[in-house]
């Protein structure tokens, strides 16, 4: 069955404004990433059709294979998953944002290796805000010496932090970890740094990120469906 990709698009753009107004949120805070991976670069060409322009990608490989195949297009490209330390200058080379930071060493290597003429890296800090031992990310007990360090490298631009939270289905307990998101990323501006986004909210829990402040919303199966 082809997929409608403007219709998908615009019931989910109308779904995230929704959410914006229930929540008190200025229209258009919340911007809309879709996660293409393991997408075919067909379907990425053909949501980019129906105005989509942002889409994160998780693996390194893939994504530069669907960068150098879209090229033409003008997509902004995010970096979402686990970072290899031998990955690393792929990604600082080819993308606009990466949300999983989540070792110094990472954004230390990103940095580096920054070509100079683009612009500074957009990092956000991952955090295993629920303390998984299975998850990636930084506890939140080390967010803010790591987010001070970071902050000062050059070629990179700390912009927030972001988490994927246990999946729950009731939408107070959604809240919970995502509030205390929230609150980490306050504590930080309020120690001196200026970071204005989180990287929070999936197909399932976006109506309660978007209640906690998220600024990205990370879509992937209400786009493009179910992965098989």
């Amino acid at each position: 069955m082809r997929i409608d990709f403007v219709v998908r698009r615009q019931s989910l753009l109308a779904r995230i404004r929704a959410a914006e107004q229930r929540h008190h949120r200025p229209s258009g805070s919340v911007q809309l990433l879709a996660v293409s991976k393991t997408q075919p670069v067909a379907a990425i060409a053909a949501l980019a059709a129906a105005g989509q322009t942002a889409f994160g990608e998780n693996y390194a490989q893939e994504a530069l294979d669907k960068i150098a195949a879209l090229a033409t297009l003008g997509l902004e490209w995010h970096f979402i998953g686990p970072l290899q330390a031998n990955k690393t200058r792929a990604v600082a080379e080819r993308f606009a944002w990466v949300h999983s930071v989540d070792r110094l060493k990472i954004a230390e290597r990103l940095s580096v290796q920054r070509p100079i003429e683009l612009p500074p890296l957009n990092i956000c800090l991952q955090v295993n805000i629920d303390r998984e031992p299975a998850k990636h990310g930084l506890d939140p007990s080390e967010v803010a010496a790591v987010a001070q360090a970071v902050a000062a490298l050059p070629n990179l631009r700390l912009r927030g932090l972001m988490a994927i939270p246990a999946p729950v289905a009731d939408f107070a307990a959604q809240r919970r970890p995502l509030a205390r998101l929230r609150e980490l990323q306050e504590s930080l501006n309020s120690a001196g740094l200026a970071l204005d986004t989180l990287s929070m909210g999936m197909s399932d829990d976006l109506e309660a990120a978007i209640a906690e402040g998220a600024t990205w919303v990370r879509i992937g199966t209400a786009l493009f469906g179910p992965r098989g």
